[in-house]
């Protein structure tokens, strides 16, 4: 039987990455894993603590070694941190080792899911949120669309919506499951 091919989901905190993708994994019976909660188990702790500890380079540089390792497991959905995509290193990965899905979503809609998170440790800063997005959107929104083999938009659809509409698009491209 030949190998799953892994699903790779990236797009800016709040666009459903890890709920879509525990639906995409259940619905194509595929090992699940969220690099954020990865780098929790290993640490220990939350990922607030490890940018508080390690600084944002810190906590880029493990997130960068697990998503390597995540990367290399065969039939997986990974999601990523929002911020991954900023490594080149993995950005390559991400492109060279699977299908990679940009779920979009609007700056609205991140405030809206986000708003009483305390696990973003980028939102736990004292100027505005709205303001906060728009930065991370301007620097981040061009690096996933770099990698993305797929884009879909999650504004006002379920996560099994989404996962439906993925799964359609892989069978579509021909891009092997």
């Amino acid at each position: 039987m030949a190998e799953k091919r892994n699903i790779f989901l990236v797009g800016p905190m709040g666009a459903g990455k890890s709920t879509i993708g525990r639906q995409l994994a259940h619905q194509l019976s595929m090992e699940f894993f969220d690099s954020d909660h990865e780098i929790e188990r290993r640490t220990g702790a939350d990922i607030s603590w490890v940018f508080d500890v390690e600084g944002e380079v810190g906590f880029r540089a493990r997130e960068e070694k697990i998503i390597n390792e995540l990367t290399e497991k065969q039939g997986i959905v990974l999601a990523t941190g929002g911020g991954s995509i900023k490594s080149r290193k993995t950005r390559n990965r991400l492109s060279s080792r699977g299908v990679v899905v940009y779920l979009e979503t609007t700056i609205e809609k991140q405030l809206i899911r986000t708003q009483r998170d305390k696990k973003r440790p980028l939102l736990q800063v004292n100027s505005l949120q709205r303001e906060v997005l728009e930065e991370l959107a301007n620097d981040r929104n061009p690096l996933y669309q770099e990698i993305a083999d797929i884009s879909i938009r999650t504004d006002n659809q379920s996560a099994k919506v989404v996962a439906n509409q993925i799964i359609f698009l892989l069978e579509q491209d021909n891009l092997k499951l």
